[in-house]
């Protein structure tokens, strides 16, 4: 099979999603561009819609939806974008990693472009400013690689002498995984305490890298990746299975069984995404829309998962969650 029909196949939506059709030249179309696969970014997908629903634009109606995915490969993003700007959409939306984003920034200066990134955007280069952005490019920035030091608080309260924090990353997308490392280790550190870095790069070794953390670790903090989030009930299963306390920076993760998350929504911030779509599509120039952060985070606790392995929650700790989960 020749590399372009590799390509095509990867980008091609699975049943039950809608493509928009070459022919459709006269109809808006938006473009998503994906690290992950259509399983993984299904409800990120649907935060978009919704959210350009909400300016009155209609999938299949108003507009059309294309969809390139590289199911984990990041090697295939250049490609994948550039199939985008072939296909001439109206905006792309990125749904995924930092890299994603880089890459369709590189792929074009003309189209639109909007991202959800937990990195911050202009440190990251993708723009000038926060609130000027300038150029085809804008979205919204979660924050969620900047809280590690909220995280070690948070677990440091509930476990007052834990010595050892260990972080899961994906080192495959580098970007996040610097982040949240150098943010843990400077807090860890200021306490005097230790940290370990574990690796996973695939949904196998999730559970290897938590059987290899063994009695060593004491705690455990989730880097803001896809690869975690399309796993957060492996991830939640691993760190049971081990009796160690995790956290993540999404609500999910609890609700999939995990101890604790405390961080922004990324639902939340795919439908400001699609609300900026829409916004783009009726005519507004991305330069002019300001890269959002978030105004909230939750902090939620899973008291089924802190009985299983055997932790007592402080009352202050289940005072202060947005949600508790019995």
């Amino acid at each position: 099979m020749r590399r372009r029909e590799f390509i095509t196949l990867v980008g091609s939506a699975v049943a039950g999603w809608p493509l928009a059709a070459s022919s459709q030249a006269s109809q808006p179309v938006v473009g998503y561009l994906a690290q992950g696969s259509p399983e993984g970014t299904a409800d990120l997908i649907d935060a978009v819609r919704k959210g350009l629903a909400e300016t009155g634009l209609v999938e299949g109606k108003d507009y059309a939806s294309e969809f390139r995915w590289a199911r984990g490969d990041a090697d295939l993003l250049p490609a994948l974008a550039v199939e985008l700007v072939r296909h001439r959409v109206s905006v792309i939306v990125v749904l995924d990693t930092l890299a994603a984003a880089r890459v369709a920034k590189t792929a074009t200066t003309e189209i639109p472009i909007l991202f959800t990134v937990g990195a911050d955007p202009v440190e990251a280069g993708l723009v000038g400013s926060l609130n000027h952005p300038g150029g085809n490019i804008t979205g919204i920035s979660t924050m969620n690689t900047e809280i590690a030091p909220k995280w070690v608080g948070l677990t440091r309260e509930l476990l007052p002498n834990a010595k050892r924090f260990s972080l899961l990353v994906n080192y495959t997308n580098g970007d996040t995984a610097k982040s949240l490392i150098s943010g843990a280790q400077d807090a860890v550190l200021a306490l005097g305490l230790q940290t370990e870095v574990v690796f996973a790069s695939n949904e196998h070794d999730i559970d290897a890298a938590f059987r290899n953390l063994g009695a060593r670790a004491q705690v455990v903090l989730i880097q803001p990746d896809q690869l975690f989030r399309r796993n957060f009930a492996r991830v939640a299963a691993s760190a049971i299975r081990e009796k160690l306390p995790a956290i993540a920076w999404e609500r999910e993760f609890p609700r999939a069984g995990g101890l604790l998350s405390y961080g922004s929504s990324f639902i939340d911030a795919h439908h400001q995404v699609g609300v900026y779509a829409g916004r783009i599509l009726k005519g507004e120039k991305p330069g002019d829309l300001p890269v959002q952060r978030p105004t909230k985070f939750e902090f939620v606790v899973n008291m089924k998962t802190a009985k299983t392995i055997g932790l007592d929650i402080p009352a202050t700790m289940l005072a202060t969650a947005d949600e508790v989960i019995e």
